[in-house]
Protein backbone atom coordinates (compact mmCIF):
# COMPACT_ATOMS: atom_id res chain seq x y z
CA UNK A 1 0.00 0.00 0.00
CA UNK A 2 0.92 3.14 -0.57
CA UNK A 3 1.31 6.23 2.22
CA UNK A 4 1.60 8.96 -0.57
CA UNK A 5 -2.07 10.53 -0.08
CA UNK A 6 -4.60 10.56 -3.30
CA UNK A 7 -5.78 13.77 -4.45
CA UNK A 8 -8.90 12.35 -5.21
CA UNK A 9 -10.60 11.31 -1.83
CA UNK A 10 -12.61 14.07 -1.41
CA UNK A 11 -14.61 12.79 -4.12
CA UNK A 12 -15.92 9.60 -2.52
CA UNK A 13 -19.33 9.47 -1.56
CA UNK A 14 -21.87 7.08 0.77
CA UNK A 15 -22.56 4.79 -1.77
CA UNK A 16 -24.57 1.51 -1.37
CA UNK A 17 -23.77 -1.30 -4.41
CA UNK A 18 -26.04 -1.32 -6.79
CA UNK A 19 -25.84 -5.18 -6.96
CA UNK A 20 -23.96 -8.27 -5.77
CA UNK A 21 -22.21 -9.25 -8.92
CA UNK A 22 -20.67 -7.23 -11.57
CA UNK A 23 -23.50 -5.30 -13.28
CA UNK A 24 -22.93 -6.03 -16.97
CA UNK A 25 -21.79 -9.42 -16.84
CA UNK A 26 -25.21 -10.21 -15.16
CA UNK A 27 -27.06 -8.64 -17.88
CA UNK A 28 -24.76 -10.72 -20.15
CA UNK A 29 -25.33 -13.95 -18.51
CA UNK A 30 -21.11 -14.26 -18.22
CA UNK A 31 -19.01 -14.38 -15.26
CA UNK A 32 -16.16 -12.79 -12.91
CA UNK A 33 -13.34 -13.73 -11.41
CA UNK A 34 -13.41 -10.52 -8.80
CA UNK A 35 -16.02 -7.76 -8.05
CA UNK A 36 -15.04 -3.64 -7.48
CA UNK A 37 -17.25 -1.34 -6.56
CA UNK A 38 -17.24 2.42 -7.78
CA UNK A 39 -16.79 4.74 -4.54
CA UNK A 40 -18.62 7.70 -6.51
CA UNK A 41 -21.93 6.29 -7.59
CA UNK A 42 -21.96 2.19 -6.15
CA UNK A 43 -21.81 1.01 -9.65
CA UNK A 44 -20.68 -2.86 -9.65
CA UNK A 45 -17.87 -3.91 -12.02
CA UNK A 46 -15.77 -6.98 -12.69
CA UNK A 47 -11.81 -6.86 -12.11
CA UNK A 48 -8.99 -6.84 -14.55
CA UNK A 49 -8.83 -10.40 -14.15
CA UNK A 50 -11.92 -10.95 -15.06
CA UNK A 51 -11.76 -11.18 -19.19
CA UNK A 52 -15.04 -8.01 -19.43
CA UNK A 53 -13.06 -6.08 -17.25
CA UNK A 54 -15.61 -3.87 -16.65
CA UNK A 55 -14.65 -2.03 -13.41
CA UNK A 56 -12.06 -0.21 -15.88
CA UNK A 57 -14.38 0.14 -18.54
CA UNK A 58 -16.43 2.18 -16.15
CA UNK A 59 -13.49 4.16 -14.84
CA UNK A 60 -13.11 4.97 -18.64
CA UNK A 61 -16.64 5.78 -19.46
CA UNK A 62 -17.30 7.68 -16.30
CA UNK A 63 -14.05 9.38 -15.52
CA UNK A 64 -15.19 8.34 -11.48
CA UNK A 65 -11.16 7.06 -10.38
CA UNK A 66 -11.87 5.36 -6.98
CA UNK A 67 -12.77 1.83 -6.26
CA UNK A 68 -12.76 -0.31 -3.60
CA UNK A 69 -12.69 -4.25 -3.58
CA UNK A 70 -16.27 -5.90 -2.90
CA UNK A 71 -14.44 -9.10 -1.76
CA UNK A 72 -14.84 -10.87 1.62
CA UNK A 73 -12.12 -10.31 3.44
CA UNK A 74 -10.30 -7.24 1.28
CA UNK A 75 -10.53 -3.92 2.11
CA UNK A 76 -8.65 -1.39 -0.21
CA UNK A 77 -9.17 0.98 -2.35
CA UNK A 78 -7.34 1.95 -5.97
CA UNK A 79 -7.50 5.19 -7.75
CA UNK A 80 -7.20 4.69 -11.12
CA UNK A 81 -5.68 8.57 -11.68
CA UNK A 82 -3.02 8.21 -9.17
CA UNK A 83 -2.31 4.58 -9.51
CA UNK A 84 -2.58 4.08 -5.89
CA UNK A 85 -3.46 1.55 -3.70
CA UNK A 86 -4.80 2.60 -0.03
CA UNK A 87 -6.19 1.08 2.88
CA UNK A 88 -9.18 2.71 3.52
CA UNK A 89 -8.30 3.04 7.47
CA UNK A 90 -4.94 4.29 7.03
CA UNK A 91 -5.62 6.91 4.67
CA UNK A 92 -9.38 7.79 4.76
CA UNK A 93 -9.02 8.22 8.74
CA UNK A 94 -5.85 9.43 8.86
CA UNK A 95 -5.65 12.96 10.99
CA UNK A 96 -2.83 14.88 11.09
CA UNK A 97 -0.23 15.55 14.53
Amino acid sequence: MNDVPCTHLDQIQDVTAKQHGCEECLKMGDSWVHLRVCLICGHVGCCDNSKNKHATKHFHATHHPLIQSFEPGEDWIWCYVDELAMDPGRILYHTEH
